[in-house]
C-alpha cells in the first residue's frame, strides 16, 4: 500500500465501529482483536465469550447495550476501537463518541432493507465531518452481486460510496477478493491472513471495470487524475492511495470494503486501510477547533464500577494527562485519581496518557459525559455535550418496599450519568416516579442493570395521564361553615358565582363585595378554600378554565376567622361544581413523526387509529427520502406509540411531542378513564 500516513512513532488513532442492529460490529471487534494478536482465539457473540458485550444484559439479549472499548497494536500502529450499539434505542451511546474519533467503520449487511438505519448512522457521521469506511459484512451470505448492492445502498449516503474490493466467487461461495487499488487478488483463509494469488482469468474483466469506476469517482475531486483517465494513462499507484487518504479525510467519499467478521475474512485489509488512510488526532483537533493552552481531552463515556468507582472515559486530544493532575471543565476543578486503559469490561491501571490515546480517568465526580477537560488553570471552550434525544417511552416505577425509594433515586442518578438518554420525572400530582427512555428494550435493560448493580427490583406500571376537568354550566351557590364547640366558634358565609371560561384561560378568582359583608381580610381565605377544592374536582381531577366570583356573604364579629372562610369557600365549590355539568379534559399533543417516506402512508393510518388529526407532512430537511408528519394526538394514545412506529419503519422511526391543548373527552373512553381513576383511588 501507499504511505500517505507513513512514519514511525505515530500517535494512536481512535476508530468507532458503528452500524445497524445485528450487522456484526461486536463480531468485527472480536475479529480485529484476534487478527492483531490481542486475542489468541476469536470468540463468538452466540457463545457469550467475546471481549465486548460482556455485561449480563448484553449477553442475555445477545445485543450490544453499551460501548465496548479495546486497544490493539497492528504492524506497529496503535488503535483504540469503540464498538457502539446498533439498536436505535441505544444509539445515544455513540453520540459523545463520534465527535472525538479519527474515523468510523460503518458495518452493514449487504441488504437494501438496511438503508434507512444506515442513513441514520451515516447522517450522524456526515454532520460531524467524521471520515468513514463502509464494511460490507457477512460476504458469505451475499445473494446479490456487489455491483448491484452498492447502488441500492447509495441513497443512505450523500457522498459517493467508492468500492475498494470485489469478491471472487467459486460455485456461489466467496473464496477471496480483489483489491482494486493494489490490483491484487487474495484468497480467504479461515481466521488467518488472506494469501495473494494470481488474478483469476474469470474476474480480470470485471476487475478492470470496477477499478475504472473507482478511479472515476476519485477523479471527481482530482483534476490531474481526471486528465490521466481521459488520456488513457495509468495513474501511479501512490497517487491513488494519496487520493484515497485525502478524500477520506475531507469527507468527500466513503470507501467500501467487503468481508466476513465471523470467519475473519477481510480483516487484515481493513486494518491496513485504517493504518494507511485514517488521519491522526492532530487532524481531529483541527476539525473540532480545539484551542487549549494546556492538555485537552473529551469525555465520551461515564461508568460507575463496583470496585473502581466512577470512571470518565476520555479521548486525549492534546498534551498529556497523569495521575494526580488537576483538570478543569466549565466551573469544575478536580484531581485525577488514576489513569486506566479499557479492554472490554476490564480496566487496567497504566501510566500517563498522551495525545491520541483513549483512557479512563478515575474519580472525577463532577465531570459528565461530553465535558472537555484541560490541565490549564482556566477552562477551555467546551466542544459541547451531545443533544439529549427526546424521550419516547415512559414507565412508572413501583417498589415493594417504600424504604427503597431513596436507594432507587440514587441508583437512577448514576444510571442517568452513564446514559444521558434516560430521564426521571417525579410526578407529584400522580405520586409516580416515571422513568423515560428510548424504547421498550432500553427501559428493560436499564431496570435489569439496576437490579444487578444495586439489588433494586423495581416493577413497572402504566404512567398516568394528567387529565383535567372543567365545567359547561354556571351556578350561584351559598355555603356557610358554622361550628360551635365551646369558646370561640367558627363562622364563615359566602355566596359565589361559578362559570366556565375559555379553554386555556385557567382559573380566575374575583370578588364583588359591597358594604363589607365579607371583611377584606377574609377574602383571600375564601380564594384559598376555592383553590383547595379544585385540586380534585367532582370527577377526581384538577379543575381548570373556571371563574369563581365572590358576590355576597356574612360574618360574625367574634367567630369569623380565616379558617372559617377558607372552609366556606371549599364548601361552596364542593356543592356548586357538581351542578355545573363537569366534563373530563384530556391533553392533546403536537406530534412530529420522522419516518422514511415509504412508511408515510402507514404512519398516517396509525395516527387515525389513535384518534389523531393529521396536520400535514413535509420532506425532512437534510434527510433525502424522509418525511416529517405533523399531527395532534391525545397523550394517552402516544404512550406506546414508539413500539408501533418502530415496527412500521424497520426500527428507525422516531417522534417528538409537545403539549398543544386540552380537549373534552366524553362517552365510553371517558367512562373508562373515570372507572380506572376510581379503582386506583380505592
Amino acid at each position: 500500500m501507499g504511505t500517505a500516513n507513513g512514519g514511525a512513532g505515530r500517535t494512536p488513532r481512535c476508530i468507532a465501529l458503528v452500524g445497524p442492529f445485528m450487522s456484526g460490529k461486536s463480531t468485527l471487534l472480536e475479529a480485529i482483536l484476534h487478527r492483531s494478536g490481542a486475542l489468541s482465539r476469536q470468540g463468538a457473540v452466540a457463545d457469550g465469550n467475546t471481549v465486548g458485550d460482556a455485561s449480563d444484559e448484553a449477553r442475555t439479549h445477545r445485543m450490544s447495550t453499551e460501548l465496548n472499548i479495546a486497544d490493539v497494536e497492528y504492524l506497529g500502529d496503535r488503535f483504540t476501537f469503540v464498538d457502539c450499539p446498533g439498536s436505535i434505542e441505544f444509539q445515544s451511546e455513540a453520540d459523545a463518541v463520534l465527535s472525538a474519533v479519527d474515523a468510523a467503520v460503518v458495518v452493514t449487511e449487504p441488504d437494501p432493507k438496511r438503508v434507512p438505519a444506515l442513513q441514520v448512522i451515516l447522517k450522524q457521521l456526515e454532520d460531524r465531518g467524521v471520515p468513514r469506511f463502509l464494511f460490507l459484512n457477512k460476504i458469505d451470505t451475499f445473494a446479490t452481486p456487489v455491483r448491484e448492492i452498492l447502488p441500492m445502498l447509495q441513497p443512505a449516503s450523500t457522498k459517493p460510496l467508492v468500492l475498494r474490493q470485489i469478491p471472487i466467487w467459486e460455485n456461489g461461495i466467496a473464496t477471496g477478493f480483489v483489491d482494486l487499488a493494489l490490483e491484487r487478488a487474495f484468497v480467504y483463509r479461515e481466521h488467518a491472513p488472506s494469501e495473494i494469488v494470481a488474478m483469476p482469468a474469470t474476474i480480470a474483466e470485471r476487475e478492470q471495470s470496477a477499478r475504472f469506476e473507482m478511479l472515476e469517482k476519485l477523479a471527481d475531486y482530482d483534476d490531474e487524475l481526471m486528465e490521466q483517465l481521459l488520456s488513457d494513462m495509468a495513474p501511479p499507484r501512490d497517487r491513488i492511495f494519496d487520493d484515497l487518504a485525502r478524500e477520506l479525510k475531507e469527507g468527500l467519499i466513503c470507501p467500501v470494503l467487503v468481508g466476513s467478521a465471523a470467519h475473519g475474512n477481510g480483516i487484515g485489509r481493513l486494518l491496513k486501510a485504517l493504518r494507511h488512510e485514517v488521519p491522526f488526532v492532530d487532524e481531529t483537533v483541527r476539525r473540532l477547533g480545539v484551542a487549549a493552552p494546556g492538555s485537552a481531552a473529551q469525555v465520551i463515556k461515564t461508568l460507575h464500577t463496583p470496585h473502581g468507582g466512577k470512571l470518565s472515559v476520555a479521548r486525549v486530544l492534546t498534551g498529556r494527562f497523569s495521575e494526580g493532575d488537576t483538570v478543569t471543565s466549565k466551573d469544575h476543578e478536580e484531581r485525577i485519581a488514576g489513569v486506566l486503559s479499557m479492554f472490554g469490561a476490564e480496566a487496567r491501571k497504566r501510566g500517563p496518557a498522551t495525545a491520541g490515546e483513549t483512557v479512563a480517568f478515575a474519580r472525577l465526580e463532577k465531570i459528565r459525559t461530553g465535558d472537555t477537560l484541560t490541565t490549564a488553570a482556566t477552562p477551555i471552550a467546551q466542544l459541547g455535550a451531545p443533544e439529549r434525544p427526546f424521550p419516547v417511552l415512559g414507565v412508572a416505577l413501583s417498589l415493594k418496599d417504600r424504604k427503597d425509594e431513596v436507594k432507587l433515586t440514587t441508583a437512577l442518578a448514576k444510571a442517568m450519568e452513564e446514559d444521558p438518554s434516560l430521564a426521571l420525572d417525579h410526578n407529584a400530582e400522580n405520586h409516580q416516579m416515571v422513568l423515560w427512555g428510548q424504547g421498550e428494550m432500553h427501559i428493560r435493560v436499564t431496570l435489569e442493570r439496576l437490579r444487578r448493580k444495586s439489588g433494586i427490583d423495581a416493577g413497572t406500571e402504566r404512567r398516568q395521564i394528567p387529565y383535567r376537568e372543567t365545567i359547561r354550566g354556571t351556578t350561584t351557590i351559598r355555603a356557610r361553615h358554622k361550628k360551635q364547640s365551646g369558646g370561640h366558634g367558627q363562622y364563615g358565609d359566602v355566596v359565589v358565582e361559578i362559570a366556565p371560561v375559555g379553554r386555556g384561560e385557567g382559573f380566575r378568582f374575583e370578588e364583588r363585595i359591597h358594604g363589607g359583608v365579607v371583611p377584606r381580610q377574609f377574602i383571600p381565605s375564601v380564594e384559598i378554600g376555592v383553590r383547595d377544592y379544585i385540586q380534585s374536582g367532582p370527577l377526581g381531577f384538577p379543575v381548570v378554565d373556571v371563574a369563581v366570583t365572590l358576590t355576597d356573604g356574612s360574618y360574625h364579629s367574634v367567630d369569623s376567622s380565616d379558617m372559617a372562610f377558607r372552609q366556606a369557600g371549599r364548601l361552596a365549590m364542593a356543592e356548586g361544581l357538581p351542578k355545573c355539568q363537569p366534563v373530563l379534559l384530556e391533553p392533546i399533543m403536537h406530534v412530529r413523526i420522522a419516518v422514511p417516506n415509504d412508511a408515510t402512508s402507514r404512519i398516517n393510518a396509525m395516527i387515525a387509529q389513535r384518534r389523531g388529526q393529521i396536520l400535514g407532512f413535509d420532506a425532512r430537511p437534510g434527510w433525502p427520502g424522509w418525511d416529517v408528519v405533523q399531527a395532534r394526538m391525545p397523550e394517552a394514545e402516544i404512550q406506546d406509540l414508539i413500539v408501533e412506529l418502530r415496527s412500521a419503519t424497520s426500527g428507525v422511526g422516531t417522534f417528538t411531542a409537545s403539549f398543544d391543548h386540552l380537549a373534552e373527552l366524553t362517552g365510553r373512553l371517558a367512562d373508562q378513564v373515570l372507572a380506572r381513576h376510581q379503582t386506583a383511588a380505592e
